[in-house]
């Protein structure tokens, strides 16, 4: 299929999402193509973070069109959302989520794993990009050795090891230094461009939003233009 025939990387559409009495995405739509940034701003709490939990499949919307690289996900039970999150989404968290038990390429070379990947495939593939972010030589390091600067750069790696067609990242260089956070800032972009994937960023870092294509803020459970 050309990139011309390919169907949208994200496709959202009247989407609704409420905690209790408190409404936190309100017919919201978003249309993100192959190879697009969009950096997603607003205030803390205002459901940004939520929002990237629906399209990775680890929330379920209450209502609305969902759907990644042309794929719904709207119906999917755990497995099923499971399976199309190691096909097609890289996902960055805030906290990390590392295995505490494996050691950083290990970490890095899980989703490969999970996708069939022959096991030396994966740890070169693995110790390859965490090279490109400044960990080569930390491969066989327990994840508690490390810093917190560190463990961001395993998590970006792991999201960032298959490719994904979307790439969803939560405030990536949040724990960076100024010059670690521009280093990841534009392996992200290198990489996210390299295979035509999407990105969302959430960020409150303005030198983080200005290397997207688009600015868009979430303001009363909508998106418009930052």
């Amino acid at each position: 299929m050309s990139e011309r025939q390919r169907p949208p990387a994200v496709l959202l559409e009247a989407l609704h999402k409420r905690f209790g009495e408190r409404v936190i995405l309100q017919n919201l739509s978003l249309r993100a193509e192959p190879g697009e940034r969009i950096a997603l701003l607003g205030e803390s709490g205002s459901g940004k973070s939520t929002l990237l939990n629906i399209i990775a499949g680890l929330e379920p919307a209450d209502a609305g069109r969902v759907e990644v690289d042309g794929q719904s996900l709207v119906g999917l039970d755990d497995d099923q959302a499971a399976a199309l999150r190691r096909q097609l989404i890289g996902f960055a968290f805030q906290a990390f989520h590392l295995l505490a038990h494996l050691t950083v390429q290990r970490n890095v070379a899980v989703p490969l794993l999970l996708n069939g990947v022959r096991p030396l495939e994966a740890l070169e593939r693995a110790a390859t990009l965490l090279g490109r972010l400044g960990l080569g030589t930390r491969l066989d390091s327990p994840i508690r050795e490390l810093s917190g600067g560190e463990q961001q750069r395993v998590a970006l790696a792991r999201a960032l090891v298959t490719a994904p067609r979307v790439l969803l990242a939560d405030e990536p260089t949040g724990n960076l230094d100024p010059t670690s956070a521009r280093a990841a800032l534009a392996l992200i972009t290198e990489l996210s461009a390299e295979s035509g994937a999407a990105l969302l960023l959430v960020t409150h870092s303005h030198e983080a939003a200005a290397m997207a294509d688009r600015q868009l803020v979430l303001r009363q459970g909508r998106l418009e233009p930052a």
